[in-house]
């Protein structure tokens, strides 16, 4: 046939084609017709023209005569280049395909393991194992089975082929029958009975000593049998390879034996399995060997799956299996992962067997090991609607239909959707595109991949809704019991009183209502993901019912896809920004737009304090009522940003002293007028000197604002006088934000002015010089480190600031005495200021490598070498430990590893307020505590532990540094 006509009608490589065609001999124009409707026509030629050289072209034309033959094993050739090679060197196979050669019904397990059984090697056992597979694929492709058929029938031939592997081992090691029971347990898909066309085949091996025999010498038989029969299953010949046996799910993995006694498998699975490891064992049953033996494997084993999810770590447990799923497809597949990535096959799976786990504890109806099977039965029994059971079956359908056809084509595993046009074109056709099969499969993928991501979600969260609420049931619903069950499974703890929530949430007919019973099913999802579901629930309660009918919010809600995800987040991990949020509904206006998230600056929110506060001039308390609320707001916005992870720790620790140093500034112009409105004019300057963290621009969350407060008596004024108002505009100052009210207070705590309790709330800026002129000891100057007179009058705050350069950076540094002063301080701080009780090793301010040995490390550089290093002259410990990189004073290796120790002791003590809303000094302790912690701190809610041991790496590190640096040791 001309190149041109073969062009036209399919072929990609139409000189090639013309050249297949002569080796065929006679190709009449039915023949290419044939061809070329096939999935891959060049592909089916070449192969074709390959058996013809084979068994010879008359042979083969001979063969093709009979119709039935003739379809059959075109679409075969056109779908899998593999079979293509597999006839080409077994042509005696093609008659297999025949009329009256093919069953048109898929074969029974007995008669498969029949057939197997007449392997005597390796190499006769891939042969005959293929001859099945021909069979298979010739129904599959040709529509005489269905899916679900297909996969039982490649999971009952994986069996099979199990049988005949061991009993060839057991031929090659005489005398093993009389020494060992050997049992192989199949798991997974081949569990399951729904095996793909190429996977590893997931086992478990059980054996017992034969009577009279020494264990350890069963134990050794066993082990070679059955790494014998998955040598003789997995080994490359001639004729290829079947598949890999994997028996990594066994106890302890690869790690553990190869193969166990009944007992000692019964042992560990009561003491130390995981909840995984129950999961997997869903799908258990007998494959090969003895058969009273597994059996006995199995009654002794499956009843535990059904109180895994009564296991104190379920929810860890299975939240953990699903990350790590998703944390093992490589970043380049993460799109085209079929059976992994979001909306795939793990999803679906995941998905059924965690509400087998749940529900079939007292359902037995849902024991299923097969996934279509177990899905049907939930859907029958209520747990999934009827139209959520049905969607999702046709995607599962559709995925494992696309999961064969690629993976045929080659006999490869593969997960993988290609993107090549090439494959992408034959693919479609296989699955019946013929017009732009290519975009059409892509789209078909894509529809289906939604749905099962939507549904993933959906089934496990609205039949919960439709126990509590008015909801047309799409089937049974779920009774309180088995809603509490979920519920439980979940991650709530109060089960009771979540669905009492939900039933508050959607009862009535109201917008809000039907608002939220359509976005409740995601957001319960992300309730259940994050470390307090029970809070978040509750804390979205209370804000939905303040907010009740406000058009924005509902808005937000339903239109704000991220908005929603970042409140049920929000809620469910910090109760400190839970109760700002219930204190403040309105706060749920700054989700969903990053701009809003933005800290503001100290001039913005000063400027929009200020102004808040003359509207209420003639009353001080409603002024500062109104400054609070702003700085109520403003903690909001920094608090929200820094748990969904858009601030580091310096950028937090910024915008919580812009806005405390903003708070105290507009408070004490409030302070001033309602002292004047009092007592007449106040007859002094007044200035706030920010001292420690607030001073360094370093506050935490938990951080009182440490000041000192100064004044300079107006010309002409009394002193006394002077001093008497600015004591009682420094007093108002503090009572008025330290008042209890809606609003967080700020604690101002002035004990690090000059003698302490024991000295005047305020002091001129007279007795400020006169005091350090005589009486200042060096640690009030380490002190004065961190001083920023940056509040009230402009003038007397360059004045101070003056005043104290000379003190804390000394001209010519310290003398020896001073440095071993400053050691002494420090030394006693470290015995005695440490909390009764508190380990050293985990108290993060005073403990070994905390935040006051990196502190104190830094703060004796600034003093030694500040004279003389400009940089060196700042508030900011990490500018200062910078500044002292580039003037050769420390190591970039030391710096390093002070600045991690401090960055991350300084986020956990903002995280433990996030999280519990009150501070702690040391680490915390309790399991739950710990997870919710490693949450906020970007860890996964398992790795409390990993996060605690890094935190002791790290600080120990940091206490190597600081023993050489500080210490001098």
């Amino acid at each position: 046939m001309p190149t041109p006509d073969l062009s036209r009608r399919g072929f990609r490589n139409p000189d090639a084609a013309a050249a297949h065609l002569a080796d065929l001999g006679q190709a009449d124009d039915g023949l290419i017709e044939q061809v070329a409707s096939v999935a891959s026509p060049d592909t089916a030629l070449t192969s074709l023209a390959a058996i013809a050289r084979s068994m010879g072209a008359a042979a083969l034309h001979a063969a093709l005569a009979d119709p039935a033959l003739r379809e059959r094993l075109l679409v075969v050739l056109g779908t899998s280049e593999a079979m293509g090679d597999f006839l080409a060197r077994h042509p005696e196979f093609v008659a297999e395909l025949g009329t009256d050669r093919l069953d048109l019904r898929r074969r029974s397990a007995e008669r498969l393991r029949a057939d197997l059984a007449e392997a005597t090697t390796a190499e006769h056992l891939r042969v005959l194992y293929y001859r099945q597979l021909l069979c298979t694929i010739a129904r599959d492709l040709n529509a005489y089975s269905t899916f679900a058929e297909t996969s039982a029938e490649l999971s009952d031939l994986a069996v099979a082929t199990l049988d005949a592997a061991l009993a060839i081992a057991r031929a090659e090691e005489p005398g093993a029958g009389e020494q060992v029971r050997l049992a192989v347990i199949a798991l997974g898909k081949t569990g399951g009975r729904e095996l793909n066309y190429i996977s590893d085949v997931d086992v478990i091996f059980v054996h017992e000593p034969a009577d009279g025999v020494d264990p350890q010498k069963a134990l050794q038989v066993a082990t070679r049998l059955a790494s014998a029969t998955m040598r003789i299953c997995g080994e490359h010949t001639a004729e290829g390879t079947i598949w890999e046996v994997d028996a990594n799910l066994r106890p302890e993995g690869n790690q553990g034996p190869l193969t166990r006694t009944l007992a000692s498998h019964v042992a560990y699975y009561e003491r130390w399995a995981t909840t995984w490891e129950f999961q997997a064992l869903l799908k258990a049953r007998f494959a090969a060997g003895d058969a009273d033996l597994g059996r006995a494997y199995l009654e002794a084993v499956q009843p535990m799956v059904w109180e895994a999810s009564t296991r104190a770590n379920f929810v860890a447990d299975t939240r953990s299996m699903r990350r790590r799923v998703l944390d093992h497809i490589p970043a380049a597949h993460r799109e085209r992962q079929l059976k992994l990535g979001s909306g795939g096959l793990r999803d679906v799976e995941f998905a059924v067997q965690l509400l087998q786990l749940v529900h079939g504890r007292a359902d037995e109806t849902l024991r299923s090991p097969t996934t279509l099977d177990a899905l049907e039965a939930l859907t029958r029994g209520g747990y999934v609607g009827r139209r959520d059971g049905a969607a999702l079956e046709e995607a599962y359908e559709f995925l494992r239909t696309l999961e064969h056809r690629i993976q045929l084509f080659r006999l490869q595993r593969s997960h993988i959707v290609p993107d090549d046009a090439e494959d992408l074109r034959r693919l479609g056709r296989s699955m019946g595109y013929r017009i732009n099969p290519a975009k059409n499969l892509e789209s078909e993928w894509q529809s289906h991949r939604r749905v099962v991501r939507r549904l993933h979600e959906k089934i496990f969260y609205r039949p919960l809704l439709e126990a509590v609420a008015a909801l047309p049931a799409e089937g049974l619903r779920l009774s309180p019991e088995a809603a509490e069950q979920r519920l439980v499974a979940l991650g709530f703890r109060d089960p009771r009183g979540a669905l009492a929530h939900l039933e508050s949430l959607t009862s009535g007919v109201s917008r809000r209502a039907a608002i939220l019973r359509s976005l409740l099913p995601a957001m319960l999802a992300w309730f259940s993901e994050a470390p307090d579901p029970d809070a978040g629930l509750l804390a979205f309660r209370s804000i939905s019912e303040a907010l009740g009918e406000s058009p924005w919010y509902l808005r937000k809600l339903r239109d704000e896809g991220e908005g929603a995800e970042q409140l049920a987040t929000l809620l469910s991990s910090s109760r400190y920004v839970s109760e700002l949020m219930q204190r403040n509904p309105d706060a749920v206006a700054l989700l969903g737009d990053a701009d809003e998230l933005v800290p503001r600056d100290f001039e913005r929110i000063h400027t929009e304090m200020a102004l808040a506060a003359r509207r209420h001039a003639a009353d001080a308390r409603a002024a500062v009522r109104a400054i609070r609320r702003i700085r109520r707001r403003e903690l909001a916005r920094v608090s929200i940003a820094d748990v969904l992870g858009e601030l580091d720790i310096v950028a937090v620790g910024h915008a919580l002293s812009d806005l405390n140093a903003a708070t105290l500034s507009a408070a004490l112009s409030a302070a001033i007028r309602a002292v004047a409105d009092e007592r007449g004019e106040v007859p002094t300057r007044l200035a706030v000197v920010l001292m420690g963290r607030l001073g360094g621009r370093e506050s935490g969350y938990g951080s009182d604002a440490d000041v000192m407060f100064v004044h300079e008596p107006l010309p002409g004024a009394d002193e006394k006088a002077a001093a008497t108002a600015a004591t009682a505009v420094a007093t108002k100052l503090r009572d008025m934000l330290q008042a209890a009210g809606d609003d967080p207070p700020l604690e101002v705590d002035a004990e690090l002015r000059p003698e302490g309790k024991n000295g005047p709330l305020v002091r001129t800026f007279a007795s400020y010089a006169a005091y350090y002129a005589k009486w200042s000891a060096v640690w009030e100057a380490q002190a004065l480190l961190r001083a920023a007179p940056v509040i009230g009058d402009p003038d007397l705050c360059e004045r101070f600031r003056a005043l104290i350069d000379p003190m804390r950076y000394p001209d010519g540094g310290l003398s020896e005495a001073e440095v071993r002063e400053i050691r002494r301080i420090k030394a006693r701080v470290e015995s005695e200021r440490l909390p009764r009780g508190a380990s050293p090793t985990t108290h993060l301010k005073l403990g070994r490598g905390g935040l006051a040995d990196v502190e104190w490390t830094v703060q004796l550089l600034q003093m030694r070498h500040g004279h003389e290093v400009e940089r060196l002259r700042t508030t900011d410990t990490l500018d200062a430990l910078h500044a002292a990189v580039a003037a050769g004073l420390l190591s970039t290796d030391d710096a390093a590893m002070l600045e991690e120790a401090w960055r991350l002791v300084s986020r956990i003590r903002n995280g433990v307020v996030l999280m519990r809303n009150k501070p702690a000094e040391s680490m915390v302790e309790q399991a739950a505590e710990r997870a919710g912690l490693a949450h906020l701190l970007g860890y996964r809610q398992d790795e409390g532990e990993r996060m605690v041991d890094d935190y002791l790496r790290i600080t120990r590190q940091a206490r190597s540094v600081i023993e050489r640096v500080f210490w001098g040791e």
